[in-house]
């Protein structure tokens, strides 16, 4: 294939994951001639080897602790009329052949509808040849193909970061990417790196029975996040049975054969079962051609891009982890869908970092959008804080839940809410009308005038929006 048709937009996309697919079903709409390039499957890593199966994971966890701990609520069980003390085991196995089959499905459902809407799908690796030429060299082999392209979107992803001296052998010593092949549950699993990946699967492994140690370079759990929900988290962790090591570096991980030794700087080792490598990631633009073609990278090698995704080169876009945006796959569909709005002429509006909702997803999980109360105190925006501790709520008290909180925070003179954290079980769902209320720009007053349910957790978030009025001089 050499020519473009002469009526059609040709888009070749270079990766198959959120911002891939989102881009591509985005360019048949507009009427687009599409191509996606995927070696690996559709869903790319947020879908095959990180969010699906981790999200499954923790979902394993959280229902397991609901078993272990509902007979705080006056659940009790029975064998034979007589009462039992719940023992949870975890089915390792199962649990992980559970949802890589759920990660398969969902990729296999993507393709489907890729296909079923036009979308020509190659398996295979693409790489630049100039910028208007994507060369495929196809999985199974074969004669390599060059495919002229009008739009070139460039949506590769990225891959775990390797440390030297502890490299991921994938039976003790372990990636994100490579701990569904664990059979049992590990008997004390260390992980090194208190980010967010770190912390996630330090909390699901802990919930399901494992004894675990958390390694952080740094003075506390979750560095970056709000400093009231990273305290109450590291807390949670800790009378959960949880060591963490702050303020400490791993320096080397060795399998032993029957366990792993996590030596640190100063020079103590740690012993556990097995070790799990979370320290970041890395994206996967190597070999890519783009400095041959033009596309300015930065030191790390992400693609630079700018708010509608477009790179130096005025035809190429970069979205999601291989970029410089931000590494979640909401941002990446939502790159995915501009970078095409803006190539086809379609109205694209730029994407605005600030008012994007991220979470973690420990117990409880860890929710926030806008500014923060550290931008606050730094006095990058004049605001107000108000936080409602979620021991309050009634709903919180019929759920047991007895941490958490709502923080909301508005600009001082007009109302107008800017930021907000939720510290909750399902933080994920309640930060969506803080969310919607940073976009539309809705004062902390028309957030409190909309009903809430009595009762429920979303009526803390009015509560603390009523407390932010400010009163007519």
């Amino acid at each position: 294939m050499t020519n473009s048709s002469v009526n059609q937009h040709r888009i070749v996309i270079i990766g198959g994951g959120p911002g891939g697919y989102e881009a591509a079903r985005a360019g048949r709409q507009l009427g687009a001639e599409v191509i996606l390039i995927e070696d690996n499957g559709i869903g790319g890593n947020a879908v095959l080897t990180d969010v699906v199966p981790s999200k499954t994971l923790i979902a394993t966890a959280d229902a397991a602790q609901q078993v272990a701990q509902a007979q705080s609520l006056g659940v009790t069980f029975s064998i034979d009329n007589k009462p039992v003390r719940p023992k949870v085991e975890i089915d390792l196995e199962a649990v992980n052949k559970r949802l890589l089959a759920l990660a398969k499905s969902q990729s296999e459902d993507m393709l489907l509808t890729l296909k079923n809407e036009g979308v020509r799908v190659i398996s295979g690796l693409g790489k630049l040849d100039g910028n208007h030429h994507v060369v495929v060299q196809p999985t199974l082999g074969g004669k390599p193909e060059r495919i002229e392209a009008k739009t070139i979107i460039v949506a590769v992803g990225a891959h775990p970061r390797e440390v030297p001296g502890s490299k991921p052998d994938g039976d003790r010593i372990f990636t994100w990417k490579q701990l569904y092949n664990l059979k049992a549950l590990p008997e004390h699993m260390i992980v090194v790196g208190s980010g967010v990946t770190g912390a996630e699967f330090a909390s699901a492994y802990l919930q399901l029975g494992s004894q675990v140690t958390l390694i952080s370079s740094r003075d506390k759990v979750l560095p970056g996040n709000d400093a009231d929900a990273a305290d109450l988290i590291e807390d949670v962790f800790r009378r959960g049975g949880m060591q963490i090591l702050n303020k400490s570096r791993a320096v080397s991980v060795v399998n032993t054969g029957t366990g792993v030794q996590v030596t640190l700087e100063g020079g103590e080792v740690i012993e556990g079962s097995h070790c799990l490598m979370a320290v970041g990631a890395i994206p996967n633009t190597d070999g890519l051609g783009l400095e041959e073609a033009g596309v300015e990278l930065t030191a790390t090698g992400h693609v630079i891009a700018n708010k509608v995704a477009r790179t130096s080169r005025a035809n190429v876009y970069a979205v999601g982890d291989c970029s410089t945006a931000m590494p979640l796959a909401s941002v990446s569909a939502m790159q995915g869908r501009t970078a095409v709005y803006h190539t086809m002429g379609d109205v694209a509006a730029p994407t605005r970092m600030r008012n994007v909702a991220s979470n973690v997803f420990t117990a409880p999980e860890i929710a926030s959008v806008g500014w923060s109360q550290a931008e606050i105190e730094q006095g990058l925006v004049r605001g107000d804080i108000q936080k409602v501790m979620l021991e309050t709520n009634p709903r919180a008290k019929m759920q047991g839940i007895r941490e958490g909180f709502i923080k909301l925070f508005a600009s001082i003179g007009s109302g107008t809410v800017i930021g907000g954290v939720v510290v909750a079980p399902r933080a994920s769902d309640l930060i969506y009308p803080i969310a919607v209320a940073i976009e539309n720009r809705l004062t902390v007053d028309q957030l409190a005038r909309t009903y809430t349910v009595y009762p429920s957790l979303a009526d803390s978030i009015a509560e603390a929006a009523s407390a932010l009025h400010q009163p007519i001089d």
